[in-house]
């Protein structure tokens, strides 16, 4: 809930070791960090170039109401290139080499625009205004109950029916000797699917020469309104096939059990003894059989740990949130900001 003052909250994600096999660590986090190629101009493409990182403008297609959509492609001298587009500031490919050097794309999405517009499950898409679901499609803010589309069953799911996701954000590019950078804003309008506030979002999508793909959310609004921001990329580090027996640990000792429409009942169960227990590592489906969920999957919510247990861990998480502070009325600006990353040293 954005507020008066500001609200800052920040995860980050260390992998200190990637392999393109199947054993590779699941990253689940809205950012990756990989490496790019530089690049130079080339006919049709606006170019952005430096020595160290570079950036390219080029056409992605054309939406039915006459709108161009920009594809721009984020490279750094190691190898791997990042390419985003203005319609949703979708994350379309992820080019990163595996351990033999060979590249593959371990991002799901589509070649060409109209595959995007015709429907898909989020494929690397900006999330909002509230990633995740609002149970019943209406919450109550300062004594006003506001209703939302339902669009996912009896709940509204990522921000309703033309969220983030499927609207053009604007961009510009930019590329230093550090980094190659795409910043995207987007103002989303008082009562936009049925939302309280004027509320202007950037967010920034940054490779750098370290290997780091960092996504910086800010959001500011003349109301007090929910938010929650976020990237919804579908990962497979082995660039093909499924993820199955990619192995995945989370620290995390605890999580939401949800009800038939996946809304977190209240509870806060151990993971010990269920399926969810990922605090040592193991294969992503060795469990699932488990479970009884339609389609079968890892549906609830985890509760993270703020440090790693121990030092020899091949990520660390950590998160802090000062969480919200009392509203001035005298202030009429909120503004909230966090930033997610995932930094990789190779094999």
């Amino acid at each position: 809930m954005l507020a008066p003052e500001v609200r800052s909250s920040t995860i980050r994600h260390q992998i200190n070791d990637y392999e393109k096999s199947r054993s590779s660590n699941l990253a689940l986090a809205a950012a990756i960090a990989i490496g790019t190629s530089s690049c130079s101009s080339t006919r049709g493409k606006e170019s952005v170039a430096v020595v160290q990182a570079a950036v390219e403008k080029s056409p992605f297609g054309t939406l039915p109401d006459g709108t161009a959509v920009d594809l721009f492609t984020l490279k750094n001298p190691n190898g791997i290139v990042v390419k985003v587009i203005t319609y949703g500031a979708i994350i379309t490919e992820i080019q990163a080499p595996d351990r033999a050097g060979k590249l593959g794309d371990i991002v799901l999405g589509f070649d060409n625009l109209d595959a995007y517009v015709k429907g898909h499950p989020y494929f690397g898409a900006a999330i909002g205004r509230v990633g995740n679901r609002i149970a019943k499609g209406q919450f109550k803010l300062d004594g006003k109950t506001y209703k939302l589309a339902a669009n996912n069953g009896p709940n509204h799911l990522h921000g309703g029916l033309k969220g983030f996701d499927k609207v053009v954000w604007a961009a510009t590019a930019a590329a230093t000797e550090d980094a190659a950078q795409v910043r995207f804003t987007y103002t989303s309008k008082d009562g936009e699917e049925g939302y309280p506030g004027n509320l202007k979002v950037v967010m920034t999508y940054t490779l750098t020469t370290k290997n780091e793909l960092r996504i910086d959310y800010r959001a500011s609004t003349d109301k007090a309104t929910p938010v929650n921001l976020t990237n919804h990329s579908y990962w497979n580090l082995a660039g093909e096939g499924d993820i199955l027996s990619h192995e995945l640990r989370l620290y995390a000792n605890a999580f939401t059990p949800v009800d038939a429409t996946l809304i977190p009942t209240g509870e806060i169960r151990t993971v010990k003894d269920t399926p969810m227990d990922f605090t040592q590592s193991k294969p992503i489906g060795r469990d699932l059989k488990q479970l009884t969920n339609d389609p079968q999957g890892l549906r609830p919510q985890f509760r993270a740990e703020q440090q790693r247990p121990d030092a020899g861990a091949r990520r660390r998480v950590v998160e802090t949130d000062d969480g919200p502070r009392a509203r001035n009325p005298d202030r009429p600006t909120r503004a909230s900001s966090s930033t997610a990353a995932i930094s990789w040293t190779g094999p």
